[in-house]
């Protein structure tokens, strides 16, 4: 754990100053901006979204937000993009030679790197999420859905760390982990959450939405997705035990693939 400290130590500034930095304040910045605008759309008097012909009230469209577009995207997206990157971009940019002649074992290096991930994203993100919430949310309703903002930003956090955990262990594992990530992540999860049977339990997605304190979305498309997907949700307890332990399940099995894997540096 000592040389995992150092490790973090190393990656946290590098991962807040790297490009792909940027990449992600774009991304979590796009519901400030829409939050912003239903804001200046709420003060003229117009509904900024209607559900069945009925106006959806400030709580609804923030929840709606976190389900689509953290959730659903950012989340998702984060992980790909950091978790698969903690070994692969070693690898890629020839350093990772650097930090395995290091008289440290291999498995620190990845879990060092895994936690700086966790702490850098969930800098950027969560401050998104507070930021949105104030801008929809009356001050007079603060006090109502101030619990749900906070199991909010768990959620997240926690959502975070699973994904990135899954893709380190498939940036760790495999050849092109990008690619992979993303047919993860944008194929099989979406595919399988709407199709009836048992294949949901097999992703993230399906244990994380049973713990988000808002409805679900109950308009167009998402409607139809969500009939379609009938079936008993997992408890609470349940997910939050499934998540935890694809968090360590997978960072077992990353360390364990880092420590034996030879990576070979192309020329």
């Amino acid at each position: 754990m000592r040389a995992a400290w150092r490790v973090f130590e190393l990656s946290i500034g590098q991962m807040l100053w790297s490009r792909r930095t940027i990449f992600m304040a774009l991304v979590v910045g796009s519901p400030v901006v829409l939050a912003l605008v239903a804001r200046i759309v709420q003060a003229a008097g117009v509904a900024p979204l209607r559900v069945n012909g009925a106006p959806l009230d400030a709580a609804g469209l923030f929840g709606m937000l976190i389900w689509i577009l953290y959730l659903r995207f950012i989340v998702p997206v984060l992980g790909v993009f950091y978790g698969t990157a903690l070994i692969a971009d070693e690898v890629d940019d020839k350093t990772i030679t650097y930090l395995f002649t290091r008289p440290i074992r291999r498995g620190a290096v990845l879990l060092g790197k895994f936690m700086a991930y966790v702490v850098c994203t969930t800098l950027v993100v969560l401050p998104s999420v507070i930021f949105t919430y104030f801008l929809i949310v009356p001050v007079r309703e603060i006090a109502q859905s101030f619990g749900s903002l906070v199991t909010d930003l768990g959620l997240l956090a926690l959502g975070l760390a699973a994904y990135g955990s899954v893709f380190a262990l498939i940036g760790a594992a495999l050849k092109r982990p990008l690619v992979i990530g993303l047919v993860f992540a944008f194929g099989w999860e979406q595919v399988a959450l709407v199709v009836p049977g048992y294949l949901r339990q097999f992703t993230l997605a399906y244990y994380l939405q049973a713990l988000v304190p808002h409805a679900a979305p109950s308009d167009g498309v998402v409607a139809l997705l969500q009939a379609i997907s009938t079936g008993p949700a997992p408890s609470a307890s349940s997910s939050l035990l499934w998540l935890l332990g694809a968090v360590v399940v997978s960072l077992g099995l990353a360390t364990r693939a880092v420590e034996r894997r030879e990576y070979v540096l192309e020329q």
